[in-house]
């Protein structure tokens, strides 16, 4: 009865303190895409913001500029932030790989490589199309990773996913460049390289908000049961959980969170990975607090990025993905410092 009252309360007590990260994680949301309609290659006044926003004229300069360009960009940059975060949870979970995140084990290099194939042989294609095209790309990447370590002796370990996604990744990469390089679209791919949300428009935040209704529910769905993969796949096979089920399940949602934001804004590393680590520190390993709080922070960590990549270097454009890289390299390092061999 004690340990029930106990287990009920702390249950409660993450709760409130997941409703108050959620709640102030919001409002810093709002406020970074504040600061990103404002500032930019010129500096526009809060109250232009604020008109152009609810009561636009399209023969002012300031108002298209922030309709067609910084509102979707801050936009995508919300949506990107969240999904990349999510993802890497997802991933995390189903590996029990704590560096697990979507180009660490390939997921990004393989939607990049179906991107670039894309474009070189339909060079019109739509965003829908890059999107699908990506997506395939994430999935065959992930089939090939799981499979070659599944093949392995000792099965698919998470040492050997992370290291059969390390190996395929930089084959994809590769081999992405290569043909990036003959077709003579290495310009159109050099967004990816390092990241960026220098073009996104409102096409591209339609695509991302249709992929996110789809997705986001699935992850949502199966949150409490990547809780229970924690207690091991017998344990959770015993209360009656189809696990071939649920790794479906997250594995679609990846592919459709993480391809989506690889064509729209290409390879944005260590959000998947620092980000839920944060989450799992602020509310513990819970997923139905953790998720929340991963896709809130992931939005609030990406926008305010972009606002950094275009601020560090004015008027010129830093790639945001040297944004991410510099705040989650020392956090890669801090992990490995600390946690050593639990990590994996």
């Amino acid at each position: 009865m004690t340990q029930l009252v106990r287990r009920t309360s702390g249950v409660k007590g993450r709760s409130v303190k997941t409703g108050f990260i959620l709640f102030f994680g919001l409002i810093g949301i709002l406020l970074a895409m504040g600061l990103s309609l404002v500032y930019g290659t010129t500096t526009i006044k809060l109250t232009t913001v604020w008109q152009a926003i609810f009561d636009y004229h399209s023969d002012q300069q300031a108002h298209q500029i922030l309709q067609e360009i910084r509102l979707p960009r801050a936009l995508a940059a919300t949506l990107i932030g969240s999904y990349l975060a999510v993802s890497g949870a997802i991933m995390q979970a189903i590996t029990k790989n704590s560096l697990a995140e979507p180009s660490l084990l390939g997921v990004s290099y393989g939607a990049a490589f179906s991107l670039v194939m894309t474009l070189a042989l339909f060079p019109s294609v739509s965003t829908f199309g890059a999107t699908a095209a990506s997506m395939i790309g994430a999935g065959l990447s992930v089939l090939f990773v799981f499979t070659l370590a599944a093949t392995s002796k000792g099965g698919a370990t998470p040492v050997k996913l992370a290291l059969a996604g390390v190996a395929i990744g930089m084959f994809l990469s590769s081999l992405t460049s290569a043909i990036a390089l003959h077709f003579d679209v290495s310009k159109e791919m050099s967004f990816w390289y390092a990241g960026g949300l220098a073009n996104t428009n409102w096409g591209d935040v339609k695509v991302l908000s249709f992929v996110g209704f789809i997705g986001l529910p699935i992850v949502f769905f199966i949150a409490r049961t990547l809780t229970l993969l924690n207690l091991g796949e017998e344990v959770t096979q015993g209360l009656g959980i189809h696990l071939n089920l649920v790794k479906a399940l997250s594995v679609t949602a990846v592919l459709l969170l993480t391809g989506s934001s690889v064509s729209v804004a290409g390879s944005i590393g260590f959000v998947g990975l620092v980000v839920p680590h944060i989450s799992r520190m602020l509310v513990g390993p819970d997923y139905r607090f953790m998720l929340p709080v991963s896709a809130v922070l992931g939005s609030l960590l990406l926008v305010l990025a972009d606002v950094g990549a275009r601020m560090m270097n004015a008027p010129f454009e830093t790639p945001i993905g040297v944004v991410t890289a510099a705040i989650g390299v020392p956090f890669f390092l801090y992990l490995v410092r600390s946690k050593g061999s639990r990590l994996v």
